[in-house]
């Protein structure tokens, strides 16, 4: 129950000199619920396990010494039919709505069964098999009282949803709600506010975007790295005159601390206007469902802080989460390096308080997944002692997903610990050359791994760079993981803007990169799908790599050891539904080729100027993509961020 690629309310902001596009708040709209009746229902007892219960008025739920018997376990079965849910609603909650005969302190949790049942033909012989995961649970029933349980996590729009009830006490819960009661029988209540429509089909893409059911229904993950620094707004003014535009994008801003690297930030967060009410809030809701657009299943967000501003954002990150789609999952990663004087018991705490939500991922065996930054900040003996603090504190079993920078050094320690490895990865074509080995040594050792699939990575602050070569390392880091098989993707990242690694939608690449991520995401999860939209990208930094900035900057970034040689190069990108002629301009120089069907890339010497590019076909014109971004022999501070650019946006 997402949001598509959605037609966003758009409006053009300056932003120091480049322009921007921004999201403007959409006009609220008032909640919706739909009730929807059970199309089938029954219960089923060990204690009579050939025995149909179809034709009762009531659901027994009880635990396996119901009646001081030593087999006396009783679960309901129920099953709903969702229909007419609006593709792009928001803030969806979904409860599952049962009325109790008796007054009784215990406690009913509902569980996704995935095995087949009718009415008519179940018993406990025959009974279907369930999930062990939890997707909600109540406390306490009065006697003629509807109870409501959360379901929200469950239901992904449109669909055929079965439940089942479960306890675990010996006092019987009896419930009036079997469809042979009418009106009191199981129901499943659907609220949500409505979006502000725009799915589109055929949209920006080169393709169809698959609904994301089909997306989720795959096995294969993929989560964008959430980094807590860098919201879209971090004092709610109007862009032109904001944070990031007075203190990170100019020299001077923050007193002039960044003065000697010619300001902290390069790129920033696409600008929108003030809006009242809780705006940190809002603008979380905003990228969750930009995330979702883009056919993410996920953020990994970064923990740095169980007690500042940045704890308080990972809270409420969680809470967006929670409101626009349940089903979008947030994977917990406490970073060892802000966390460097955070004792175990402190961090445990922290983690089962974020635990609770529904929203943040579980296996299916109920297991929470925790993915630590620079895992081997801290031993695995470290790691396998608050493991078992998790459990014996706070009742939480762990699945350990350690992200390290150094992978073959610490594979060994941590293998007998965890559920799976990930590693923070390269962000540049040579380093990502062979990128299987790793995803088959860890299923070697019996364990997942998450890939790193990256854009590129220029750091002012730092004085380093990796030469990305346009969207180069981006495509060779998924063909790693689709080539390797790996289990799960983390974008790394979605907003570090320091590093300048970001997918989110940005000043400086719009929706770009989000837009070519799609596709290989799809391939990814679902196999390539085919090009029914003819599109070009193109990609260019806005000055040599070796050209000095006028500003007197003291600190200037060079190539990272190892990585590919630096190149100054315009990229066209093509997504094409049949062969083509591409004409590209280039600081006034053009120069003309012949582009195949389907995705294909060339690149042409980076020139001052301008840089555009032109698809024909049969003397038509399919496709046309111009830079608004002008590049210059003489920057004002080096600046060596890859600009993207669509011919579709």
């Amino acid at each position: 129950m997402i949001n598509r690629y959605r037609t966003l309310l758009t409006a053009v902001t300056a932003l120091v000199t480049l322009a921007t596009v921004a999201v403007a708040p959409a006009q609220a709209s008032a909640p919706v619920s739909v009730t929807f009746a059970a199309t089938e229902d029954v219960f089923v007892s060990q204690a009579e396990p050939a025995k149909s219960f179809a034709t009762a008025t009531w659901l027994s739920v009880c635990g396996a010494g119901c009646g001081s018997a030593t087999a006396g376990q009783r679960l309901g079965l129920t099953r709903f039919k969702v229909t007419g849910i609006p593709a792009d609603a928001e803030d969806v909650k979904v409860t599952l709505d049962v009325v109790s005969a008796r007054t009784t302190a215990t406690t009913v949790s509902v569980r996704e069964v995935t095995g087949s049942w009718t009415e008519a033909a179940t018993t406990w012989n025959t009974r279907p098999a369930v999930g062990t995961g939890v997707v909600g649970s109540h406390t306490g029933f009065t006697a003629g009282a509807t109870a409501k349980l959360d379901v929200s996590s469950a239901v992904d729009g449109d669909g055929t949803y079965d439940f089942a009830l479960t306890g675990t006490s010996d006092t019987t819960t009896v419930l009036m709600s079997s469809r042979e009661t009418g009106d009191r029988g199981p129901k499943l209540t659907v609220t949500y506010t409505p979006g502000s429509g725009g799915g589109q089909t055929a949209g920006p893409l080169p393709f169809t975007l698959p609904g994301t059911a089909a997306l989720r229904a795959s096995g294969k993950k993929v989560f964008a790295h959430y980094f807590t620094p860098y919201p879209l707004s971090l004092d709610n003014a109007a862009p032109e005159n904001d944070y990031y535009a007075r203190n990170y994008l100019k020299p001077e801003g923050e007193s002039g601390k960044h003065a000697a690297y010619g300001g902290l930030l390069r790129d920033r967060p696409t600008g929108r206007d003030p809006i009242s009410g809780d705006y940190a809030l809002a603008d979380l809701k905003a990228e969750v469902r930009q995330a979702v657009a883009a056919g993410l299943d996920g953020f990994t967000v970064d923990i740095l802080s169980v007690t500042s501003a940045h704890w308080t954002r990972v809270q409420n990150l969680v809470k967006a989460a929670e409101a626009v789609d349940p089903g979008f999952k947030i994977v917990l990663m406490p970073d060892t390096n802000g966390l460097a004087s955070v004792d175990a018991a402190t961090l445990a705490s922290a983690i089962a308080k974020l635990a609770a939500s529904k929203s943040v991922l579980r296996l299916a065996d109920d297991r929470l997944v925790v993915a630590p930054f620079k895992a081997e900040g801290r031993t695995a003996a470290w790691w396998a002692d608050w493991m078992k603090t998790m459990e014996s504190a706070h009742g939480i079993k762990v699945a350990l997903v350690p992200c390290f920078l150094d992978f073959g050094k610490n594979r060994d320690a941590f293998a007998p610990i965890s559920y799976g490895f990930s590693n923070w990865g390269g962000r540049n074509p040579a380093v990502n050359a062979n990128l299987t080995a790793n995803i088959t040594t860890a299923h070697s050792l019996g364990k997942i791994w998450m890939q790193p699939v990256s854009v590129q990575d220029e750091r002012p602050n730092q004085g380093i760079f990796d030469e990305a070569g346009n969207t180069e390392n981006l495509r060779a880091t998924w063909k790693g993981a689709i080539d390797g098989k790996a289990d799960w993707v983390q974008l790394t990242t979605w907003n570090d803007y320091s590093e300048n690694t970001q997918f989110a939608p940005s000043r400086n690449a719009g929706w770009t990169y989000l837009d070519i991520n799609a596709y290989y995401l799809t391939c990814y999860k679902l196999g390539c799908p085919k090009i029914t939209n003819d599109v070009a990208y193109l990609t260019h930094r806005v000055q040599p790599v070796a050209a000095a900035p006028s500003y007197a900057q003291t600190k200037l970034m060079k190539l990272r050891g190892g990585s590919t040689a630096a190149r100054d190069t315009v990229e066209v990108l093509s997504m094409l539904t049949a062969a083509a002629k591409v004409s590209v301009t280039v600081g006034g120089t053009t120069q003309t080729y012949d582009a195949p069907a389907g995705v294909s890339a060339r690149t042409f010497p980076l020139k001052p100027g301008t840089a555009s590019a032109t698809v024909t076909r049969s003397s038509a014109t399919v496709a046309k993509v111009v830079s608004p971004y002008a590049i210059s022999a003489t920057p004002y501070v080096q600046d060596l961020h890859y600009r993207a650019v669509s011919s579709d946006r």
